[in-house]
């Protein structure tokens, strides 16, 4: 959406009594994921008007934080709420907040100082020092909703690509897959990529003549897909270098697997992903290997929803609208 055009329905009278959050996109689908699953948790409990915005450019959201004056956005009402993630989405976030009021919450580890915002929602994984406007989080918030009727014979297989983190031997992963489509040979697996996979697995994806595997290609996809077919999956691999994507597995109340990758740079997102394996929400693929079952997650993360209750514990006259 270019800067400064309404959403459909923006220009609605600001005396409506609905909760105004302004949602800071940066086009990346992971950022997304995580601004739209806290605002539509909290339009679950609290009457809401959501409005997508693009950034502002560095200069002018810069100039917007020291004058306080922003000419781009003005057909929408003054927000309540600035929610955003990515840190191309900061400096507009602080001078949205200077110009037009609302409180500003950030959903990952600011490059600003934590203090400029009214809270930063941070996994743990980030060690964030405690503070009074740092709330800790189990890995990133999502969109990803449970659905009560899943179907036990439907598998998803999700994969990420190189990293900073992890080494992608693209055989490796080739391999594991195809233990998995034999040893369970009755459950229906679609596999997709992301924007890091590298072309050629894909293409030896393609190649597999597995009657059990579809591949659906991130290009082939629509923004909701992946929420939706998570939410009716029964279990899910996932390679294990895709934080994000093993948090959206565990918050569809899924079954959970990890691909392994070899990994070259410890750091949060390893040490996030070994906290998990420890308090066994997920299954290595070496742990399925020796006999063990896809654990059940104890329940689904449900971070959304409990992030839009401690805002709304937090500020009770954002529920009085």
């Amino acid at each position: 959406m270019p800067d400064g055009e309404p959403a459909r329905g923006a220009r609605r009278d600001v005396r409506s009594g609905r909760l105004q959050i302004w949602r800071f996109s940066d086009g990346k689908a992971g950022h997304d994921n995580q601004s739209l699953g806290l605002a539509e948790a909290l339009a679950r409990v609290v009457q809401c008007e959501i409005h997508s915005v693009m950034p502002l450019g560095a200069a002018t959201a810069l100039i917007g934080l020291v004058t306080g004056r922003i000419s781009t956005y003005q057909y929408y009402p003054k927000p309540d709420l600035i929610l955003g993630a990515g840190h191309a989405t900061h400096l507009s976030m602080l001078a949205l907040r200077r110009a037009r009021g609302g409180r500003v919450v950030v959903m990952m580890t600011p490059t600003l100082p934590k203090r400029l915002f009214d809270l930063c929602l941070i996994p743990e994984h980030d060690q964030p020092g405690a503070a009074d406007n740092v709330a800790v989080t189990r890995g990133a918030l999502s969109r990803v909703r449970p659905c009560p009727d899943k179907d036990p014979y439907s598998g998803l297989i999700l994969l990420g690509g190189p990293s900073p983190h992890f080494g992608f031997d693209q055989q490796k992963v080739l391999a594991q897959i195809g233990v998995v489509l034999k040893r369970d040979s009755a459950v229906l697996w679609t596999a997709t990529s992301s924007r890091r996979t590298p072309p050629g697995l894909i293409a030896s994806l393609r190649a597999i003549k597995a009657p059990n595997l579809t591949l659906v290609a991130v290009e082939e996809t629509s923004p909701d897909w992946l929420a939706e077919r998570l939410g009716r999956t029964a279990r899910v691999w996932v390679t294990e270098d895709s934080a994000s994507m093993v948090y959206e597995a565990l918050s569809s109340g899924a079954a959970v697997g990890l691909l392994t990758l070899d990994l070259t740079s410890p750091g949060r997102v390893s040490r996030g992903i070994e906290g998990l394996i420890s308090e066994q929400w997920v299954t290595r693929y070496d742990q399925w290997l020796d006999g063990g079952a896809l654990r059940q997650p104890k329940a689904p993360l449900n971070e959304a929803e409990r992030c839009a209750g401690l805002l709304l514990e937090r500020w009770p006259d954002l529920a009085r609208r």
